[in-house]
């Protein structure tokens, strides 16, 4: 199982994201790097907890505020030798993806929450699918969309919609849970795993401790997008290691 760390960008700095109340949003404190520079957190990443692989969001594009406003950011983050960029930035469509790969982007997420077309879950056969990844948002059991389609469809169907889309990997993130501790949503990565075997699902919101790590990984979870557990030291690279010996 792969363990992502999570880096949320919000006008240049990293920044500690709590149940998708984005206007609250502050500088991220972390056991691992003296400032909220992404950057720097992005190199401790790396070299203190051994992982390689790391999710941006730039929350800025996301929400519509700047398309571009990161982009000189995130060519650096994909400069970092040895890491692997996985970037959401507020991407509407497959199409749209060309240009962050070009750039140096490992992988683009395509979001639920900035998908504008249902059409758009499409992948034409010119775009390599595992370059892609889906990230299905949702919070309180709603799927976050500017399509009201897709906004309207509980998450297991839209499961299926992507499945029959010729998607490999996609992200179940719970924005009610992110930052919270509190958990992931077992149930329905329960069900998610049942229902759909061959996809590869990535948990995002709420993982916190050791032992839920381990019982993700007994399900057959692909991966975790983790970002609070990293910067308190709930999670270091003692258990990383310990992890990695397991499998």
């Amino acid at each position: 199982m792969r363990l992502i760390p999570v880096i949320d960008l919000l006008d240049d700095q990293a920044v500690h994201a709590v149940k998708g109340r984005r206007n609250q949003y502050r500088p991220v404190q972390s056991v691992l790097c003296s400032t909220s520079d992404p950057l720097a957190l992005a190199t401790a990443f790396r070299d203190r907890l051994k992982l390689h692989e790391l999710y941006i969001a730039d929350l800025n594009a996301i929400q519509g505020f700047s398309r571009t406003h990161h982009r000189s950011v995130i060519q650096k983050l994909c400069n970092i030798e040895g890491t692997r960029i996985i970037l959401d930035a507020g991407t509407s469509g497959v199409e749209k993806a060309q240009a962050w790969f070009e750039l140096g982007v490992h992988r683009v997420v395509i979001g639920s929450e900035t998908l504008d077309e249902l059409k758009n879950l499409q992948i034409p056969s010119r775009v390599q699918n595992n370059r892609l990844v889906f990230s299905l948002d949702f919070k309180n059991g709603k799927i976050l969309s500017r399509c009201r389609d897709l906004a309207a469809m509980p998450p297991i169907e839209v499961l299926s919609q992507l499945q029959l889309a010729g998607w490999q990997e996609v992200i179940l993130l719970d924005l009610n849970r992110v930052g919270s501790q509190e958990g992931a949503n077992a149930t329905l990565v329960s069900d998610a795993r049942s229902r759909f075997p061959d996809l590869r699902l990535l948990i995002g919101g709420g993982v916190a401790k050791l032992e839920e790590l381990a019982e993700l990984n007994s399900m057959g979870v692909a991966g975790v997008l983790l970002a609070t557990a990293f910067h308190n030291g709930a999670i270091d690279a003692r258990h990383i290691a310990g992890l990695a010996t397991k499998k």
